[in-house]
């Protein structure tokens, strides 16, 4: 009866309730719709196979179908969803739903003894991956022809293949991926993505344990290297210096009034007094020398009155002893005056060797002082009395201007 008129599919059922022995009924290219009316449909109970392919069938068609029936063919119609709540088919073997609106694979809660499914050409974008799992018969799927979509969702569907043993009919070149633009027309079996990429859980974990082995690294890196006593004495030197260009009238620089500044650890303060200051300030070539404990200037920051010292002073001496490697001021007035050697390219330090430094007692954080003893000649204080002579020559040599 294909290709008439025919318009309520339950007047079709009525109509074939007392053939007794009907088999095959063939209705498709009609006009047949189902509004799911509470008076049930009554079909043959003989009828086994049944195709309602090319009509205007909608989901409620399920409602009205013959129990019994062996093979059905619904291609071609409006169905967008198989309901949970129909009658049951316990016969139903083969099922055709290619050219519907189905948005995923039906489950087989009433069709215990489907075999064979055909939902090409719906509208399927990531199919479910566990079909097999809850149709077990099935020996056979076309589900090909679908704008799928190759996204994390489709990694399960894609592993069907493998897993049913070649179930999936027109595999590989029916499945082809339609989103996005990017990957249209490639293969499901060529699509791939790594488990880390879509496991979003895994991929949260990979990403905070990066980050907290990251800021581990670098937290170590910055004690290690002591970053954050740089930074502060950068900052330092960088306010002390606006403020400078701020109170300075015009373009004028700092104005040099010392031929050296000394730097020295406390407990080396003796030396400094009974020998160094005396040898040089006094007697012919007098030295003008820049010592913390007369030139500061109350009322400023220990830090910002380095500054200044350092930059009014010609030279820079640093008394270096075991004493020098422990005393953090110390390491602040030789941070500043090599960052004046660099910014000035000037040759300004004057190491002085009070007395031997073994490696070991450096700290980490003293890395431009090994590279600085590594690098320049430094002048070191002699024991004997008859050498002292030349050393403090010497030394007024380095200084002189």
């Amino acid at each position: 009866l294909h290709k008439n008129k025919f318009e309520s599919l339950r007047k079709v059922s009525f109509m074939t309730s007392r053939m007794r022995s009907l088999q095959y009924l063939d209705m498709s290219n009609n006009l047949l719709r189902h509004d799911g009316a509470d008076v049930r449909c009554q079909w043959a109970e003989s009828l086994s196979e049944l195709d309602l392919s090319s009509n205007q069938l909608a989901d409620a068609v399920f409602e009205c179908l013959p129990v019994n029936v062996k093979k059905l063919s619904l291609q071609n119609n409006q169905i967008s969803n198989v309901p949970r709540g129909m009658v049951e088919l316990k016969s139903l073997e083969e099922l055709n739903l290619a050219s519907n609106r189905l948005a995923d694979l039906p489950g087989c809660s009433g069709f215990a003894s489907l075999q064979f499914l055909n939902i090409e050409k719906n509208l399927i974008l990531t199919p479910s991956a566990d079909f097999f799992q809850s149709c077990p018969r099935v020996r056979e799927l076309q589900a090909g022809r679908n704008p799928f979509k190759c996204s994390c969702e489709l990694q399960a569907f894609i592993g069907l293949e493998r897993q049913s043993g070649g179930k999936l009919f027109g595999w590989p070149a029916a499945y082809v991926c339609e989103y996005p633009e990017g990957l249209r027309g490639t293969e499901l079996k060529d699509f791939h993505l790594s488990q880390l990429a879509c496991n979003t859980t895994l991929l949260l974990v990979t990403a905070l344990l990066l980050t907290l082995v990251l800021v581990a690294v670098v937290a170590f890196l910055c004690i290690y290297l002591d970053v954050p006593w740089y930074v502060r004495m950068t900052w330092q030197w960088t306010q002390t210096k606006r403020r400078a260009w701020h109170d300075l009238p015009g373009d004028q620089g700092p104005v040099l009034q010392f031929h050296a500044f000394i730097s020295y650890s406390e407990r080396d303060s003796l030396w400094v007094k009974n020998e160094l200051i005396p040898s040089l300030e006094k007697g012919e070539g007098c030295v003008q020398l820049c010592q913390h404990e007369r030139n500061f200037i109350p009322g400023k920051s220990i830090v910002e009155n380095i500054i200044n010292c350092i930059e009014k002073s010609y030279k820079s001496i640093f008394v270096l002893s075991p004493n020098f490697v422990q005393s953090e001021w110390c390491h602040y007035e030789l941070y500043f005056a090599h960052h004046k050697l660099f910014s000035e390219n000037s040759n300004s330090l004057i190491l002085i060797l009070l007395e031997p430094i073994p490696p070991y007692l450096i700290p980490a954080r003293y890395h431009k002082l090994k590279a600085l003893m590594a690098k320049r000649t430094y002048l070191e204080w002699p024991k004997e009395r008859s050498k002292r002579a030349l050393f403090w020559a010497n030394l007024r040599a380095a200084i002189s201007i």
